[in-house]
């Protein structure tokens, strides 16, 4: 019987997880599904044909420390997903220069190593904007993540500094569409689109997930939308079993937020039809795998 791990971390307690939703198919195609933490020592990864990386919702704190996990994984018999190389390239947000040099329209990015007041100062004019948000280059659900105001930026200077000043991080234009409009996520398996969704943050507030109050909508897009999200697959280093193109509205353009290829949350929640393509994906990549 063929097998699948779901990586995972230890306690998801504070998390929306959809990723059961996934096992009913598997099981009916003859495949058996276990959920282990990345957090383990005592794993023989070897016991499985396939380790998907799901929900390692803590991987941010932690990153070295993942990075030896899933080195470790890719290195015995099984073969882990998204590939080793993938979530290399993917796990710092420095992937958003290799998709702009490629010509994919990214959210205006300033990237910065040392942190001053006076850097902060030079983006809200660079950006034209009263409005900006920093977070650092690794990080995941708008941890460390700070909207700030030309006006009263310099009362958090002090917790700016202690967060950044052994960082990388980035700096954006607050765009306003995200609270008026929402950000765009566009989900593809096996390289086809399956869904979308659009995710608006509660009142008062800038981030879009869940676990912020964010509120997820299901949605068609459009032919321009499926192109800059299909431009931007097109860049990565090398295919993916699953990603999430991330996309916002600037200046009446779509430009891309994030290019999610390591764990994001693929919401099978909001489209009933979004597991059965996940496990499609799965079984025609170990066909392919199996027949080379």
């Amino acid at each position: 019987m063929p097998s699948v791990a779901f990586l995972s971390t230890d306690n998801l307690e504070d998390f929306f997880v959809y990723d059961e939703l996934l096992v009913p198919y598997f099981n009916q195609k003859g495949w058996k599904v276990e959920t282990v933490s990345w957090h383990t020592n005592s794993e023989n990864w070897a016991r499985f044909d396939y380790v998907i990386v799901r929900s390692t919702w803590d991987y941010q704190q932690h990153a070295e420390a993942f990075l030896a996990c899933v080195k470790q994984i890719d290195a015995s018999s099984t073969t882990l997903l998204n590939p080793l190389r993938l979530m290399q390239w993917n796990i710092e947000k420095y992937y958003l220069k290799d998709l702009q040099q490629k010509g994919v329209p990214i959210v205006k990015t300033i990237w910065e190593a040392t942190f001053d007041n006076a850097v902060i100062g030079k983006a809200f004019d660079e950006f034209s904007s009263d409005a900006i948000v920093i977070k650092p280059v690794l990080s995941a659900n708008a941890d460390d993540t700070f909207k700030l105001e030309r006006e009263t930026w310099k009362e958090s200077a002090g917790v700016l500094s202690n967060t950044f000043k052994q960082r990388d991080f980035m700096i954006q234009p607050f765009l306003s569409s995200i609270v008026e409009e929402g950000e765009y996520s566009l989900f593809y398996f096996g390289g086809a689109f399956s869904h979308a969704i659009k995710k608006v943050p509660q009142e008062g507030d800038f981030r879009v997930q869940e676990e912020h109050g964010g509120r997820l909508h299901p949605i068609s897009v459009d032919d321009v939308q499926l192109a800059v999200a299909e431009k931007a697959l097109s860049a990565m280093p090398c295919n993916a079993l699953y990603a999430r193109v991330d996309l916002v509205r600037q200046n009446s353009n779509w430009a891309i937020m994030e290019l999610e290829l390591i764990e994001p949350s693929l919401y099978f929640n909001l489209d009933e039809d979004s597991p059965v393509r996940f496990v499609e994906a799965l079984l025609a990549f170990h066909e392919a795998e199996t027949n080379k």
